[in-house]
Order: C-alpha cells, then sequence, then structure tokens
C-alpha cells in the first residue's frame, strides 16, 4: 500500500491516506455522458446509471419512505457502469437512491440532491405537468437572511414573488408555507417546485397573485434538540418545544419582517399557513393560537395535537362556531398508505366532525407520506385562496 506523506490532516484524524492509483477512478474520458449518466427517456422511462467498477452488487432505490421502498436490481456491463430501466412514468419529480454494497448514496451524475438536514436521496423529473419550468411569466425567489429575536440567532427564509409585482398597487395576499421534518429552507423551493407551481397556475389565471413564504420549520440552535434526543421520540421532546418557538418567530419576526420588505395585506383574509407533515402540525399551533389573523389554513398529512398536544389548540377547537366564522377554508389533505400521520388526520377529522367544524378533506389513493401527495395537495389548495 502507498502513503502519500503530504497529509498531515488526515493522519491526525486517523484516516490512512492512499495513492492516486488505488483510488476509484471517474467515468471514463472516452465514453459519452449518456452511457454512465441517469437519464429520463423519450418515453418518459428512467434509464438509472451508476460508474462503480469495483462494485459487487448496486441496486437503484425508488419510493419516499422505507414502507413503500423499491430496490430495483442494476446490471453490471464489461466498462463498470451498472443500468436498470423502469417502464414509463407518469409526469412527476421521483426520489431514489443507490444501494452500492450496502451503502447508501445519491446519485453523483443527478443534478437533484433531495434538500434535506440529511443529504441521502436525488430526485429526477419526468416531464409534462404543472411542475416543468414553461415559457410563461416568471416570478422571482428571493432570500432573506434576519435576525430572530424570537430564537436570538440569525434565520433565513425563502419568498416566491409573482411576475410584475412591481407593477401592482393592491397590497398582496400572503400564504406562509412550513416544510416537514428532516428537511431544510429548500425543500419546498427544490423538491416542492413551488416557483414552478406557482408560475405555470398563475399563467393559467388558476390563482391570484400573492407572495408565498417559506421559512425553516426546523431550529437548530442549542436548548432545542437535548443531546440525548433520539429521533423516535421527536414528537414528545421536539415538537412542541419547536412549535412555541416557530409560533413566536411567526408573529414577532417574519410576518413584521414581510410586512417590512413588501406591500402587503395586513387583514386575516389576506393570510394564509400551509404545511406538510410537522409544518402541518405548525399550522394548527399557529393556526388556532393566533385564529383571529388567518382565514385559511392547510395542513397536508400532519402530525396533531392529539399525539403532540397543545392546550390552546385543543381550547379553541373546542368553541366550532368561532373557528367556522373566521375560516373561508380548513383543508386536510392525507395518502391513504400514509403509516406515518394517517392515523394523525383520520383522528383530527373524526374530532372535527363530531364538534361541526366546516373542512375539506382530500385522500389521495396508493399513496404514502410522500410529495406526491403534498404537491397535489397544495395545488388544489392554493387555487382556493384570497378569492
Amino acid at each position: 500500500m502507498k502513503i502519500i506523506r503530504s497529509a498531515p490532516l488526515l493522519f491526525a484524524l486517523g484516516c490512512p491516506v492512499f495513492a492516486a492509483d488505488t483510488l476509484p477512478a471517474p467515468p471514463p474520458q472516452d465514453l459519452p455522458v449518456s452511457a454512465w449518466q441517469t437519464r429520463v427517456n423519450a418515453d418518459r422511462s428512467i434509464s438509472w446509471r451508476l460508474y462503480a467498477p469495483q462494485a459487487k452488487a448496486v441496486s437503484v432505490v425508488t419510493g419516499a419512505t422505507p414502507d413503500v421502498y423499491v430496490s430495483h436490481p442494476m446490471q453490471r456491463d464489461g466498462r463498470g457502469i451498472w443500468s436498470w430501466t423502469s417502464a414509463p412514468l407518469e409526469p412527476d419529480l421521483y426520489e431514489y437512491f443507490f444501494n452500492v454494497d450496502g451503502l447508501r448514496t445519491i446519485d453523483p451524475s443527478g443534478a437533484m440532491p433531495k434538500p434535506q438536514r440529511q443529504v441521502n436521496t436525488s430526485l429526477i423529473l419526468v416531464p409534462g405537468s404543472v411542475l416543468d419550468v414553461r415559457q410563461v411569466p416568471h416570478g422571482e425567489l428571493h432570500l432573506l437572511t434576519y435576525h430572530s429575536g424570537a430564537i436570538n440567532t440569525e434565520r433565513q427564509l425563502w419568498v416566491w414573488t409573482p411576475p410584475g409585482m412591481e407593477k401592482m398597487h393592491a397590497p398582496l395576499p400572503v400564504v406562509y408555507f412550513w416544510h416537514g421534518f428532516g428537511d431544510s429552507g429548500l425543500s419546498a423551493v427544490v423538491q416542492g417546485r413551488m416557483p414552478q407551481i406557482m408560475d405555470n397556475l398563475l399563467a393559467e389565471k388558476k390563482i391570484v397573485p400573492m407572495l408565498v413564504v417559506m421559512p425553516d420549520t426546523e431550529i437548530d440552535a442549542p436548548g432545542v434538540i437535548p443531546e440525548e434526543y433520539i429521533p423516535a421520540e421527536r414528537r414528545k421532546v421536539f415538537y412542541p418545544r419547536n412549535a412555541d418557538l416557530l409560533d413566536r418567530e411567526l408573529v414577532q419576526d417574519i410576518m413584521p419582517l414581510i410586512a417590512q420588505r413588501y406591500h402587503v395585506r395586513q387583514d386575516a383574509d389576506g393570510r394564509a399557513l400551509a404545511g406538510l407533515s410537522q409544518g402541518g402540525y405548525q399550522v394548527l399551533v399557529s393556526g388556532m393560537r393566533h385564529l383571529d389573523q388567518f382565514s385559511w389554513l392547510g395542513s397536508f398529512s400532519g402530525v396533531t395535537t392529539e399525539t403532540v398536544p397543545d392546550p390552546a389548540v385543543s381550547a379553541q377547537l373546542a368553541q366550532p362556531q368561532q373557528v367556522n366564522q373566521q375560516l373561508k377554508n380548513f383543508t386536510l389533505a392525507i395518502g391513504e398508505r400514509d403509516r406515518i400521520t394517517g392515523a394523525d388526520i383520520a383522528g383530527l377529522k373524526k374530532q372535527l366532525e363530531q364538534q361541526g367544524i366546516r373542512f375539506d378533506y382530500d385522500a389521495y389513493p396508493q399513496r404514502g407520506h410522500e410529495m406526491a401527495v403534498w404537491r397535489p395537495a397544495w395545488i388544489k389548495f392554493v387555487q382556493k385562496l384570497f378569492r
């Protein structure tokens, strides 16, 4: 074994440093890119490829959660390129990763890693839907960095603004959208395809001009997540603390920031909250705690306050007449095969029915806890807003 002598940092970390000729090689330079790169074909099938000449077994795993993962064994050719081709697929944005001798890895040839706090999944778009980048007027995507007094740290959020906003004289309504657990502030932008959806729906005159504000749903600050925290206990340990801080941040920091930076409406009928999974829980917490400030709520596959109690939410839901008078729309959405929050939404649905609270309910067949539910749910919900 050859050891490179000029690597003191790696030696200090206890890592062996190998000579260049013992490292895995990049794809051969005399091959076309199409030979080793994952591609969408003309018939909307996908050919997954991975250059891994030293691997013994490789598969591509599709699906959004472990309960619906499907592993597809790949075949290796004489050049060390592994491949597998699907049947033609419906237009959508698909999740996948490679299993290389037991190691989960993203696609090194893919342009879209899924935004997460632990990046281990890739995305690929099969065109032909409202998720596409079309030749229509495009809005702008703004990244705002601000100091959150509620959390006492610097934070960032994304804002989609409609095309031609600078020429609009009337104040714009605002919808605040929270992502799910384990995702990042970019999730709604990249995986949710929020800019493309909003551009296309507005061009088709299916929605009214509005702002979409996409904050980070998780707080990476000391004390929010204790050192002994384990993910399986996040509903008991993390969600209540995080939700309380997010609620204070929304009211004390984010809403004033948006009002300062943009010409927006200040009435409840001009504000909406929406979110998925953990973000759906935040919709219940903030929407019910501040019912007088919002008229539109959308919880998609949301964790509910039945499993993560919040006294303020329970008290508000016990006043159905007030809820019905305030909310112009309250939407619940769930995948019928959702094993993560399916029981949550079923319980909330039953509670709302028993108390006579009006709501819309959308169940997506053959779908689990995944974006294939949340993107259609958002597309349907946003068309109801501010009319």
